[in-house]
């Protein structure tokens, strides 16, 4: 479909007949000399004397392409554009965090695998959560990692791919050997600050109770429920054990309750990947219908035809004047 996008400044177009009416012609003097006897010299030489004031004539084909071009002008100045079919695209309006715990008790060789064997609890949920990051097409992924500090590893990004290798990387005891949970989620809330989405989800896997925290954890999750952030916690340690190798599931259940989430217990990579499907079904993606008409300019077309024109008619112009010139010559 054609269409304008400045269709308004096709109202310029009687603009030179406002001007060839309102403004006075353009006037010029020039020198002359007097001549006493000037009558007797005119029919001496046999011409016929004119008026001081003199209009100058002009050609007709300079008055139809100046008005070809003016209109060409205003054509282009209007933004001509062929506005193609509509394209709509669904996009996913949740942005997820993850916030992997990376603490020295990840280190412990414990999980359990689908297939039967035996790996470090970090390596077992890289392993699965790999898996749950390649399915968040269209999500904004962003993974924060914590031991006794928490930073973020990968801003929001829809680039999947990049995220599972920076996760790949992550070793244990990158940021200490404590666990803060607390202080984790509140990073988690400062980073999704910024963010338009509906839907804010955090989900947070730990194998161990809150031992450096600045923060409670349970009043980070009253923030995040004032924030609109659900806090989905997976508990991966075990809850008998002592000191930082116990899983604090009672801090982990009441941070979920307290933002809208759910609490999930793990202890081997099958129970991970149900989890995650748990989630997947808890809370669903939110998605924005984007509907947009693919538009290709074409102002230049007229643009480039007045430049055309105006060149043809100097050229034409030049050329008449130059024959004129050289037929005097001769008669002289």
């Amino acid at each position: 479909m054609f269409e304008f996008a400045w269709p308004w400044m096709l109202a310029l177009l009687p603009l030179p007949i406002l001007a060839w009416w309102w403004l006075p012609p353009y006037r010029a003097r020039q020198a002359s000399v007097q001549i006493p006897f000037f009558d007797r010299l005119a029919a001496a030489t046999g011409q016929t004397p004119q008026r001081g004031a003199v209009v100058l004539e002009r050609r007709r084909v300079q008055m139809i392409v100046a008005i070809l071009i003016w209109t060409l002008i205003i054509a282009a100045l209007a933004r001509p554009q062929w506005v193609g079919e509509a394209i709509t695209r669904e996009v996913s309006a949740r942005d997820l965090i993850l916030a992997i715990d990376i603490s020295g008790s990840m280190e412990q060789r414990d999980f359990r695998t689908a297939d039967g064997a035996t790996l470090t609890r970090l390596d077992g949920v890289k392993r699965v959560i790999k898996d749950f990051i390649a399915r968040r097409r269209g999500d904004r992924v962003a993974l924060i990692l914590f031991g006794t500090k928490a930073y973020v590893q990968v801003p929001f990004t829809q680039d999947l791919q990049t995220a599972a290798q920076l996760l790949e990387q992550t070793q244990v005891g990158m940021a200490g050997q404590q666990t803060a949970i607390g202080d984790t989620i509140g990073l988690a809330i400062k980073t999704l600050e910024g963010s338009r989405a509906k839907q804010k989800l955090l989900i947070l896997l730990t194998d161990g109770n809150d031992t450096a925290s600045r923060v409670p954890p349970e009043h980070a999750a009253d923030i995040a429920r004032q924030k609109d952030v659900a806090v989905y916690t997976i508990g991966v340690g075990d809850p008998a054990a002592s000191g930082e190798n116990r899983v604090d599931l009672g801090v982990l259940q009441s941070v979920a309750a307290t933002t809208g989430g759910r609490f999930f217990r793990a202890e081997d990579g099958a129970q991970l990947q149900a989890i995650y499907a748990d989630i997947d079904r808890l809370a669903p993606a939110k998605l924005d219908a984007l509907s947009w008409r693919p538009k290709l300019p074409l102002f230049q077309w007229p643009l480039g035809a007045a430049v055309v024109l105006g060149l043809a008619l100097w050229l034409g112009l030049w050329l008449t004047g130059e024959r004129e010139r050289k037929g005097a010559l001769r008669h002289a």
